[in-house]
């Protein structure tokens, strides 16, 4: 009996210390294409994630998230746009309006990942790792709005996060982005 519930004890143990050493990199998501795409192709590359919206106030972040990833993308830094409809219905169309609001809007050629939910009881996995302490190891966290921005590093690690009002070419960001 002792042998029994020490074999449950480490079964609980292994699998608390594995959920708490996952990375972005060990996340799949679905492109905006419905293409799957493995966020460990992104080792070694900096990584701002940020939930997205057409019809919300700060929806013309868009533009300063392009000039942002123009930029930056050849010295090893993407964004990746998930849209969400987590708030008041500001993201109501399907994967192939929210690509073509984007493109034809704001110009957009970051990366943008399929419709997910950023918040709720239908959470994203990613999400919830990323707003999770005891699943990234850095703090806790809660979307409270479309384009928060979540920042990280080349290794897979939850860095920062800033808040929608922050705009994409704020000095947190751009510092982050810059430094070595």
């Amino acid at each position: 009996m002792k042998n029994i519930v020490l074999i449950i004890l480490l079964a609980m143990i292994s699998s608390v210390t594995f959920s708490q050493n996952k990375s972005f990199y060990d996340f799949k998501v679905q492109t905006i294409d419905g293409e799957n795409f493995d966020l460990s192709t992104l080792k070694g590359k900096k990584v701002l994630v940020v939930n997205t919206a057409s019809k919300c106030g700060f929806t013309p972040q868009y533009e300063d998230l392009q000039k942002l990833y123009e930029k930056y993308k050849s010295k090893d830094f993407v964004i990746i746009g998930f849209p969400a409809n987590n708030f008041m219905n500001q993201e109501p169309g399907s994967n192939q309006e929210i690509m073509q609001f984007c493109s034809e809007n704001y110009g957009v050629t970051f990366p943008m990942m399929a419709k997910i939910s950023v918040k709720g009881d239908d959470i994203h996995p990613l999400y919830q790792w990323l707003t999770d302490k005891d699943q990234n190891r850095v703090m806790d966290s809660n979307v409270k709005w479309n384009f928060q921005k979540y920042m990280i590093d080349e290794e897979g690690n939850l860095v920062d996060v800033a808040s929608s009002r922050t705009n994409p070419l704020d000095e947190q960001i751009i510092n982050w982005i810059e430094e070595m």
